[in-house]
């Protein structure tokens, strides 16, 4: 008795999932057409570099909009890699609903630096991936300018600035980097009309530990006015050329 109860169990069981697969595609597996596209810029409220309109006008441009077209014909993998070529785009997520829509989740990259360079203009964000100079808001981050290749600007110089932001001192404090050679660098700052020799990024975080003990403790005595240069290139030094309108 068992056995057949058992038996009728699995027998209703596999005529409930045939009949769901029947409802939910309407008798048509995969032959769906798709009703709503929904594209989602998961961080918009923070930056606006990318509009669901760019998307949809991409896609449609590419033949990869899905919009009313049959689910066999919709290749969720494909539209991600497509959507991933463009420079601002850091992820994609392309699924399709129960209701047989397809949902766009897209996260954009930050830039962290703004780049000036005989190689073009561009951002670089978070992870060292350029990004393209015009993103369609004002962007506030340091720029660098000068004799800077990219593979020094997405590695060594990313670095470099992404230590700058997490910190609120810096971060506030440094405007410009100015980069002869990746030996021979120059900060600007917001504050004060000095500039500050770093010379190679090797041992920044000392260098800059060292200069902000040096504002902390000498500047409110001496005054912003009284440096001109500020010479971190030295191990454990810090020299200081006044500035020559200050000088009596």
């Amino acid at each position: 008795m068992k056995k057949i109860l058992y038996i009728i169990f699995a027998a209703l069981l596999v005529a409930y999932i045939f009949a769901a697969i029947f409802f939910f595609t309407d008798g048509r597996p995969d032959n769906r057409l798709c009703e709503s596209v929904e594209v989602v810029i998961a961080d918009s409220l923070e930056r606006h570099f990318l509009k669901e309109k760019e998307v949809v006008a991409y896609l449609k441009r590419t033949h990869l909009y899905p919009l009313k077209k049959n689910s066999h014909e919709i290749n969720t993998d494909e539209i991600e890699k497509a959507l991933l070529k463009n420079e601002i785009v850091k992820t994609v997520e392309v699924v399709q609903t129960i209701s047989g829509g397809i949902k766009i989740v897209i996260s954009q990259k930050m830039p962290i630096l703004r780049v000036f360079s005989s190689e073009g203009s561009y951002y670089v964000d978070k992870a060292g991936r350029t990004m393209p100079s015009v993103l369609g808001q004002a962007i506030y981050v340091p720029v660098a300018s000068g004799n800077i290749e990219k593979s020094f600007a997405t590695s060594d110089l990313c670095e470099f600035a992404l230590f700058l932001q997490k910190d609120d001192f810096w971060n506030d404090q440094i405007e410009q980097i100015y980069v002869r050679s990746e030996q021979d660098i120059e900060i600007i700052p917001r504050v004060g009309r000095h500039r500050i020799l770093l010379g190679s990024l090797d041992h920044y975080e000392s260098k800059l530990k060292r200069l902000r003990l040096f504002y902390e403790q000498v500047i409110p005595k001496m005054g912003w006015e009284k440096y001109g240069v500020i010479n971190l290139k030295y191990r454990n030094q810090i020299v200081c050329t006044k500035n020559k309108s200050t000088e009596s």
